[in-house]
């Protein structure tokens, strides 16, 4: 427990916040490529699992474009045996997945603990899985990475597959990731992607297949001391029938097992669809008790001339004997041409002539007895194996499943519903489709597996206004609508990157694909700043008020700009933004002068004084002037500073 909590204290993304979004708890497991994180979306406020890759992958573009379309195909599914894909991100070179968080255990967990399952129980866990991958498959996506460390069993019971995409996107990459994957996940590799790498639908089945066994069995089909050994067996052995670890298994669940691992791609069913029709009739003959099927068994078994044999390589199953003529060959034998010891290219020894057969008396009445009767039961059994046992499955789509259900018991069958899915024709609730088709053989007593429509698919446009423009697009991804035109605009209040508007609106109800178009903030409009020195400032003023600037003001005197000019303006050139502030300095003319006192002065020198100062006089007589000629007052006042050149007012006696 220590060990536990020490190891979570010294982990660096413990506490951390990722993408301004998500605050990384408890580290829930470690992998290859990859630590899963139980985190706290902090916008949503719920719990996720963050899948943080490793440091190094994140260093690599090519990955880093292929992780990113690969996590966007894949939150475009929707199944409810896929572990939902919300986000993903990159934070400062930390690249990461935010999934649906699943409380539970993985599949490896139930084998650890519960294998060898039983036929009933490992297929019932298997049909989940198929359903997810059929999804995958229908949708154009390969996992390519199908292990039990990959599938969660809720506490509820809910099987979900995860990791859609991932194994792609670190198998593209070209770098060392890559080799970790093979190493981590080579039990359960096709064998076309250790020879060349490629991969389809078939090779997720090939996995699925590997899956069943080790339920089936509690151990993996091949073994070695190396990872490469183990590849080589892929390539080069096939997958043992699980009824020589089992013997109670039946030979139509061998059948079943071998014919999804057949090494040749070609020989195994051409996607999990197809794979999860052929389990639901394995189970249906489960659940009737047999312990054989003969016509089963036939149908899923790969053509024994079909089947490679690579020689110098012990399986550990097969024999370099072709077993004795006496013996049967069973399903799950492999026969392997024998030479008994003549050297390559030595001509064949003449046999000596057989002796005569003594004469015997005739047998032909008793031989042909034999024959009928072989013949009778050959018949009997191809009656009842083919035909007795079968009848036709009736059409059940548009039905309620209520209705379904009576139809099928009319025709002694039973209904199951398998799923659920959306229809643009078929009504909500009503049948869309049943495994297998109308008109299909259908065994007496078996089981049809009904899809029911959900309706039409439509999803609600979700509040996008006020996200940046990648965080409202990834939004989208999980409910499967699509980016339409994006336009730019200036915007006074919204920072730049952010969502203005979308359409169609929030909340509006639309079908999937649908193009949401956005209207994004470029941030506020740059103004260019005009330079109006020298202009009045009340010209000044209107011009930058009109663009949207905030106009400063401040005065001083100056002997050269004229009285309300502007003598200068901060700033003068270059841009701003609307409301910022521009500030003038206005011009209040030259500086003031002092006036001089000309009290008491006679008249004469009172004029010559205030002429020499640069001043204006108007003379007026007192109104009780006695011819004195002297001055008694002047305005302004002696010592006041007033502007050069003004006129100064005395009065005399």
């Amino acid at each position: 427990m220590t060990d536990d909590v020490d190891t979570q204290v010294s982990d660096r993304l413990v506490g951390r916040v990722l993408d301004g979004r998500y605050r990384v708890g408890a580290r829930v497991a470690k992998g290859g490529m990859a630590t899963v994180y139980e985190a706290l979306d902090m916008r949503l406020d719920r719990t996720v699992a963050l899948k943080v890759m490793h440091d190094g992958l994140g260093d690599d573009a090519q990955f880093t474009r292929r992780f990113v379309a690969e996590a966007r195909a894949a939150a475009r599914l929707s199944n409810p045996n896929v572990v939902a894909v919300f986000d993903q991100g990159d934070d400062d070179g930390t690249l990461f997945l935010a999934m649906e968080y699943v409380r539970g255990r993985t599949l490896r967990d139930v084998i650890r603990e519960e294998a060898p399952l039983s036929p009933a129980r490992a297929l019932d866990l298997l049909t989940p899985i198929l359903s997810a991958l059929s999804a995958a498959h229908d949708a154009g996506i390969v996992h390519r990475d199908i292990k039990p460390e990959n599938v969660l069993i809720s506490d509820k019971g809910a099987v979900k597959v995860a990791d859609f995409g991932l194994a792609r996107a670190v198998s593209a990459s070209g770098n060392t990731a890559t080799q970790g994957l093979l190493m981590g996940t080579v039990s359960y590799l096709a064998p076309e992607l250790v020879t060349d790498g490629s991969a389809d639908a078939r090779s997720d089945v090939y996995s699925a297949g590997i899956l069943l066994y080790e339920m089936l069995t509690g151990n993996k089909p091949h073994s070695g001391d190396t990872p490469i050994q183990v590849a080589y067996a892929h390539v080069h052995a096939d997958v043992p029938p699980p009824s020589l670890e089992q013997p109670s298994i039946p030979p139509y669940v061998d059948a079943l097992v071998q014919r999804a691992t057949a090494r040749d791609r070609d020989l195994r069913p051409t996607d999990a669809r197809v794979f999860s029709r052929q389990v639901h009739r394995v189970r249906s003959a489960l659940d009737e008790g047999l312990p054989d099927d003969p016509e089963l068994t036939g149908d899923l078994t790969v053509p024994i001339h079909q089947i490679r044999q690579d020689s110098g390589y012990d399986d550990g199953y097969t024999r370099g004997e072709s077993p004795p003529d006496s013996q049967p060959i069973r399903h799950d034998t492999i026969v392997v041409p024998v030479d008994h010891g003549r050297p390559t290219g030595a001509p064949a020894k003449t046999p000596p002539p057989a002796p005569a057969p003594p004469r015997r008396r005739s047998r032909g009445p008793i031989a042909l007895i034999l024959i009928l009767a072989v013949a009778i039961g050959i018949g009997t059994s191809a009656w009842y194996y083919g035909i007795h046992r079968y009848t036709t499955t009736p059409d059940l789509v548009n039905l309620e499943p209520a209705a379904a259900t009576a139809k099928a018991e009319q025709w002694g069958l039973r209904t199951s519903l398998d799923n659920q899915d959306y229809s643009e024709d078929v009504k909500q609730g009503h049948v869309i489709r049943t495994d297998p088709k109308a008109g299909d053989r259908i065994r007496k007593n078996g089981d049809i597996g009904l899809t029911v429509s959900k309706g039409p698919e439509r999803y609600r446009v979700p509040q996008l206004v006020g996200l940046q423009l990648d965080a409202a697009q990834q939004a989208l991804s999980p409910i499967k609508l699509i980016t339409g035109q994006i336009i730019e605009q200036y915007n006074e209040t919204v920072p730049q990157g952010k969502v203005i508007a979308i359409s169609p609106r929030f909340n509006t109800v639309v079908k999937p694909g649908t193009a949401v178009n956005f209207a994004v903030s470029k941030g506020k409009r740059p103004i260019t700043v005009p330079d109006l020195t020298g202009k009045s400032y009340k010209d000044a003023k209107r011009t930058l008020t009109k663009l949207g600037f905030v106009v400063g003001r401040s005065t001083q005197y100056d002997e050269k700009v004229a009285e309300g000019n502007v003598i200068s303006q901060s700033p003068n050139n270059g841009t701003l933004f609307a409301k910022d502030k521009v500030s003038l300095v206005v011009s209040l003319g030259p500086p003031l002068v002092a006036v001089p006192d000309v009290k008491r002065k006679t008249t004469a020198d009172a004029q010559k004084i205030l002429g020499d100062a640069g001043f204006k006089v108007t003379v007026q007589k007192a109104p009780f002037n006695l011819g004195l000629n002297i001055v008694a007052a002047q305005s302004p006042a002696g010592g006041r500073k007033v502007k050069p050149g003004s006129t100064i007012v005395i009065t005399v006696l």
